[in-house]
């Protein structure tokens, strides 16, 4: 049996002790969570979250990249979130790449350069406080004014938040 037949297994299982109910597709919350795909960090249980309560986007990194945005702009505008909470995390796999050294064993090894960016950063915190940035920037989100971020620690599973100091107009 291979892994993907073993999750079947844990599905069935798992859907045969829950009662049968009907969750609105608008998050409880109204909340949309960005974070990364490593699988250490259970972002429902690390917040305290139940099924329904929140939009969760995962990618590499946290990032906000093009398509994190296009998901963002559809969770506040058809799905009424109106808060984002941003988490990065300490040990990430995108601190230990760079752009330009992974854009090319991409193409090494498949003869095509990557039309996607890598994201990758060297300074969670930092790299939090640009994510914060493009999120409040973004033009195609209504909803800019509740955008906070913060830092997961793998070890003790807290939260920091960081900070971004408020821009004035010049």
């Amino acid at each position: 049996m291979d892994t993907i037949d073993q999750l079947l297994e844990n599905n069935r299982n798992f859907a045969a002790g829950l009662a049968e109910r009907h969750l609105d597709v608008e998050p409880q919350r109204h909340l949309a969570v960005v974070t990364c795909m490593d699988s250490r960090l259970d972002v429902f249980a690390a917040l305290g979250l139940g099924p329904g309560e929140a939009h969760v986007l995962r990618n590499a990194g946290g990032v906000i990249t093009d398509d994190v945005i296009r998901s963002l702009a559809l969770s506040q505008r058809r799905l009424g979130t109106r808060e984002v909470m941003l988490i990065h995390h300490d040990d990430c796999g995108l601190q230990k790449v760079t752009d330009d050294g992974f854009r090319m064993e991409l193409q090494e090894t498949t003869g095509i350069a990557p039309s996607f960016a890598i994201e990758s950063f060297t300074d969670a915190e930092a790299d939090v406080r640009q994510s914060i940035r493009r999120v409040r920037s973004s033009p195609f989100l209504p909803h800019r004014d509740v955008v906070r971020g913060f830092v997961y620690d793998v070890d003790s599973h807290r939260l920091r938040e960081v900070e971004v100091a408020e821009e004035t107009p010049a």
